[in-house]
């Protein structure tokens, strides 16, 4: 069986993610492993090639399966559905030195850039991203498509619901078992920003504390 395998995204995040998946594979050559872009096909980066999503499918390789590096969950949900059609399966990638402690689930396709660390009782749904230096405490509940980036600070007994994108360096205060806090669906958390209670979905959250950013 021949083995074909894709980061669909070549941009920066994309450049960071191919070396966690060349670890997942390390028997197979430089040259089985492309970047998926069709805004950027035909060149190379880092030296891998740059494919056209046709390209990558019409390749003869036996066995295809894809990870995607794309932070805007809305694309990475449609371009599931797309690989779902093709029969593309999903990576979940897991850096090296990613902490896994007791008791946590995490749904099918999930990315855990380096120091990464996910402790104890813990559920994570489908297709989560976490970047570099991010971490999720006790008894916390994620949904699907949720993205942190770069070292969020996810304290013990939080709810995030499904395509939340928390922003670099956010903390978010710790809930109870009674009262979880709560980032509801779709909401955004700004980069930096200190959440002390719960955040309405859809909305986006600013500062120290966070507060809603009332558009203009």
């Amino acid at each position: 069986m021949t083995e074909f395998i894709g980061v669909y995204g070549a941009s920066g995040f994309g450049k960071e993610v191919m070396p966690l998946v060349r670890q997942k594979f390390p028997t197979l050559q430089k040259e089985q492993f492309v970047f998926i872009d069709d805004g950027q096909a035909g060149g190379r980066l880092n030296g891998y090639s740059v494919l056209t999503y046709t390209d990558f499918i019409n390749n003869t390789a036996t066995h295809k399966a894809v990870t995607i590096a794309i932070a805007n969950s809305i694309v990475r949900e449609k371009l599931v559905v797309r690989l779902n059609e093709d029969g593309v399966q999903h990576l979940a990638i897991q850096a090296d030195n990613t902490m896994v402690l007791d008791e946590v689930e995490i749904g099918e396709g999930s990315l855990l850039c380096p120091f990464t660390c996910l402790t104890s009782n813990i559920k994570i749904g489908k297709f989560f991203h976490a970047n570099i230096y991010s971490y999720v405490a006790h008894d916390c509940v994620i949904g699907d498509y949720v993205t942190f980036a770069p070292g969020v600070k996810c304290n013990g007994n939080i709810h995030i619901e499904d395509h939340a994108y928390i922003g670099t360096g956010a903390v978010i205060k710790q809930g109870t078992p009674d009262k979880p806090l709560v980032i509801g669906k779709g909401a955004v958390v700004g980069m930096g920003a200190v959440v002390t209670k719960s955040v309405p979905a859809g909305v986006t959250v600013i500062g120290n504390p966070a507060r809603i950013l009332e558009k203009k």
